[in-house]
C-alpha cells in the first residue's frame, strides 16, 4: 500500500492557503539549461550535439530526420505540444530524430490568443530541444493584421452564404496574406534543412492564408521527389470541433473552397487521433486517407518526490499532507474549468467531514489565454469560496526547469508524480460533449494511479470504454461527485482491494487503447520514405 502524507484517519484537517488566494503564477523565465537528472526528453538533448552525417537528397536511408513543427494553436504551451513532446521522446529513443526541432507555434496568426499575438510571450521559455521562431511575416501593424485574420476566419466559416463577388474578394484577401507566409516557410525550411514538417491542427480554418502558404511552400520543397514532406496531424476537424463564440460557429461544418486539405502534394502524410475523425474525413475533397494514430502518452516514473517537487510545493505554500487535485486542461471556454471548481468545492467539504487534510486544486492552464472565459472561472472560484485553495499555473512547460529566479516549474509528468504522492485525484470536466476528440485527463489519471471525475462527452467510450472506472459528473450534482471522489481517495489510501483493482483495470485499458507501436511504425516509414 502506498503511504500517503494523510494515511492516518486522525490526520488534522489543514485549511491553509496556496500562498495568498487563487494565484496566477506570472513569473516568466528565459530559456534555462535543464539539469541532467530530469526524466524524459531533456536527458536526450546531448544526442544532438554531434549530429550524424546527412545523406544526399534522394538517399535518405534510415538517417535521423530533421523536423519542423508548425502549430495552429498560437500558444507557447498546450496539451497538443505536450503530446508532440511524447512523440519526439519515442522518435529519439528509436534513433529516428535529430535535435533540435525548429518550431513556429503560430503566434503571428492567432489574434484570438491576445497574450501571445503576434510575436509570442515577452520572455519566452522553451526546452533546449525546441528552437522557436518569433517571426511575424506580415507588416508592422498588429491591430490591422488581427482584424484581417479575424475577418477572414469569420468569412470562411460562413462561406456557403457568400455571393460570387464576395467569394472572389475573399480569395484575393487570402492570397494577399498567404504570399508573405510562403516566403517565410520557404526560407525557414531551407535555413534548417527540414526533412519533415509536423503540422498540428493546421487543417482547421483558424488561419486559412497560413495553411494555404504551407501547402504551397511544401509543394515547392517536396513536390519534385525530394525525401520528406508534411505530416498533417489533426486533433480537431471541422464537424467535430463545434466551438462557438458569441453564439456563432467558429469553423465551417465541412471543408469548402477556401480550406486546403492534406493530399495536394506527393509528400503529404495525414494522421488523425480517432476513428470518428477518420470517418469524417471520408467526405473531404481529397484522395489521401489519414491514418488513425492514438495519442502518445507520457511515462510516469516510480519513486519518491525529489528536490524540484518539494521546491514547487514550498513555493506555492502547499503543505505536505494536502492532497493535490489536478486539472490538466487549458483555461479555455470548452474545457469546463468552472465545473471542476464546483466539483472541488464538494471535495473540500467532504475532506473536512472525513478528517482528510484540505485539498488543493492545481489547474494547468493560464487565465490569460481566454480572458472572457477566465472571468467565468474567477466568478466560480469566488462563488464556491475556494479561492484560497485553487492554483492556476499559467501553462505547464514541456519539460521541468527552473525559472529565471531559480524556482522550479513542473511539467505534466512531474505534476502527476506530485498528485500521486499526495493521494490526490484528477478532474476532467468539459462543458460541451461535442468538442473533445480524445480527452486525455482520464488517461493521465490512470498512468499516475489516481481516481478521476469526468463529465460525459461523446468521444469518451471510443477511447476508454463505458466501464472505465471514474466518478461521473452530472449536471446539478457536481458537489456530490466531489464527495464521491474523496471517498474513493480514502478507499485507495486505506488499501481497499476493490479500489486498487479499479485503478489497475484503468491502467490496463489505457495501455491497450494508447499503444506506442503504431506511432513507432509510422515514424519508421517517415524516416525511410516508405
Amino acid at each position: 500500500m502506498i503511504s500517503y502524507p494523510w494515511t492516518r484517519r486522525t490526520a488534522r484537517t489543514h485549511r491553509g492557503t496556496t500562498g495568498g488566494g487563487a494565484r496566477v503564477s506570472r513569473g516568466r523565465a528565459t530559456t534555462r539549461r535543464v539539469p541532467s537528472d530530469i526524466e524524459g526528453l531533456t536527458t536526450m538533448t546531448a544526442r544532438a550535439a554531434t549530429p550524424p552525417s546527412r545523406p544526399e537528397p534522394g538517399d535518405r536511408g534510415t538517417a535521423p530526420m530533421r523536423w519542423a513543427l508548425v502549430s495552429g494553436d498560437g500558444l507557447p504551451v498546450s496539451g497538443l505540444l505536450t503530446i508532440f513532446r511524447n512523440v519526439v521522446d519515442r522518435a529519439l529513443a528509436a534513433g529516428l530524430l535529430e535535435l533540435p526541432v525548429t518550431a513556429d507555434l503560430g503566434y503571428s496568426w492567432r489574434p484570438d490568443k491576445p497574450g501571445f499575438f503576434p510575436g509570442g510571450p515577452p520572455e519566452p521559455r522553451y526546452p533546449d530541444w525546441l528552437r522557436v521562431t518569433h517571426a511575424v511575416p506580415v507588416g508592422s501593424d498588429p491591430a490591422a493584421l488581427a482584424a484581417e485574420l479575424g475577418a477572414i476566419r469569420a468569412a470562411v466559416a460562413r462561406a456557403d452564404r457568400l455571393g460570387e463577388r464576395e467569394r472572389a474578394e475573399l480569395h484575393r484577401r487570402v492570397d494577399a496574406l498567404a504570399r508573405p507566409y510562403e516566403e517565410h516557410f520557404d526560407r525557414w525550411f531551407a535555413d534548417h534543412d527540414v526533412d519533415w514538417v509536423v503540422a498540428v491542427n493546421m487543417t482547421l480554418s483558424d488561419a486559412v492564408p497560413v495553411t494555404t502558404a504551407l501547402h504551397r511552400a511544401a509543394a515547392r520543397r517536396w513536390g519534385g521527389g525530394r525525401p520528406g514532406g508534411v505530416l498533417y496531424w489533426d486533433h480537431d476537424l471541422f464537424a467535430s470541433c463545434a466551438i462557438h463564440e458569441r453564439g456563432v460557429r467558429v469553423y465551417p461544418e465541412r471543408p469548402n473552397e477556401f480550406t486546403p486539405v492534406p493530399g495536394a502534394s506527393p509528400g503529404d502524410r495525414w494522421a488523425v487521433v480517432s476513428r470518428a475523425q477518420e470517418r469524417e474525413t471520408r467526405a473531404y475533397p481529397t484522395a489521401l486517407r489519414p491514418e488513425v494514430l492514438t495519442n502518445v502518452l507520457p511515462v510516469v516514473p516510480d519513486g519518491p518526490l525529489e528536490e524540484r517537487h518539494h521546491d514547487f510545493l514550498d513555493r506555492h505554500g502547499i503543505a505536505r499532507d494536502r492532497p493535490v487535485v489536478l486539472g490538466p486542461v487549458r483555461v479555455f471556454a470548452v474545457k469546463g474549468v468552472e465545473i471542476s471548481v464546483e466539483v472541488f468545492a464538494g471535495m473540500r467539504a467532504e475532506c473536512a467531514r472525513a478528517g482528510v487534510p484540505d485539498p488543493v486544486l492545481v489547474v494547468f492552464g493560464s487565465l490569460a489565454e481566454d480572458p472572457e472565459y477566465a472571468e467565468v472561472v474567477r466568478r466560480a472560484v469566488g462563488r464556491h469560496g475556494v479561492g484560497d485553495a485553487v492554483l492556476f499555473l499559467d501553462g505547464v512547460p514541456l519539460s521541468s526547469a527552473p525559472d529565471r529566479h531559480g524556482r522550479w516549474r513542473l511539467d505534466e509528468v512531474d505534476l502527476l508524480r506530485v498528485g500521486r504522492a499526495s493521494g490526490g485525484a484528477v478532474l476532467f470536466t468539459p462543458n460541451r460533449d461535442d468538442v473533445e476528440t480524445v480527452g486525455l485527463g482520464p488517461a493521465l489519471a490512470a498512468l499516475a494511479g489516481l481516481p478521476c471525475a469526468v463529465t460525459a462527452y461523446q468521444a469518451f467510450e471510443e477511447h476508454f470504454g463505458a466501464d472505465f472506472r471514474r466518478v461521473v459528473v452530472t449536471p446539478g450534482r457536481a458537489a456530490a461527485a466531489g464527495a464521491e471522489l474523496v471517498r474513493r481517495m480514502v478507499a485507495i489510501r486505506d488499501g481497499d482491494e476493490g479500489a486498487a483493482a479499479d485503478l489497475e483495470a484503468n491502467l490496463r485499458r489505457v495501455r491497450e487503447r494508447f499503444p506506442d507501436g503504431p506511432w513507432l511504425d509510422f515514424l519508421g516509414r517517415m524516416a525511410t520514405g516508405r
